[in-house]
C-alpha cells in the first residue's frame, strides 16, 4: 500500500492585513493580522495540536512562538474541509515575515508537521 505523506495533504493559505488603527509608528509598533485557512485533503480527519512560528522584523530581530493549538482551539479538520482563524502579531518595523509549522495528528494517530510557507507582513506602500 502506498503511504502518502500527510503533510503534503494539508494546504495552508494566508491573507495578511496591516492594522493602522492599532499601530503607532512613532513608538515602533506595527500591528498586523493574518487569516489562515487550513484545508485537509487527507482521506481522514486531522487534528491541529500545536504551532511554531518564526517571526522576523525588518531589523532581523527574530522571535519564536510556540504553543498549543491556535486561538485557544485544537481543531479537528474533517477530510475535504477547511478551518479558518484570524490572529495577529506586533512588529517593531513596518515590514517583516513569518513562517512555521503546525504539529498535527491523523485520526490513526500518525503525528506530522504541516509547514506554513513564509509570508510577508508589510504596511501598504512599504515595499516597492
Amino acid at each position: 500500500m502506498d503511504q502518502l505523506d500527510p503533510s503534503n495533504l494539508i494546504k495552508i493559505d494566508v491573507a495578511t492585513r496591516f492594522l493602522p488603527e492599532q499601530s503607532d509608528p512613532e513608538a515602533h509598533r506595527f500591528v498586523f493580522s493574518y487569516e489562515i485557512t487550513i484545508t485537509n485533503d487527507h482521506n481522514q480527519p486531522v487534528q491541529l495540536l500545536s504551532r511554531r512560528w518564526v517571526v522576523t522584523d525588518g531589523n532581523e530581530h527574530v522571535q519564536e512562538i510556540e504553543g498549543e493549538g491556535v486561538v485557544g482551539e485544537q481543531p479537528v479538520i474533517q477530510p475535504n474541509h477547511s478551518y479558518q482563524y484570524t490572529s495577529g502579531t506586533v512588529l517593531a518595523t513596518h515590514v517583516g515575515s513569518m513562517f512555521g509549522h503546525y504539529n498535527m495528528e491523523t485520526a490513526d494517530g500518525d503525528a506530522f508537521q504541516a509547514p506554513i510557507p513564509p509570508f510577508t507582513l508589510a504596511r501598504p506602500n512599504a515595499l516597492h
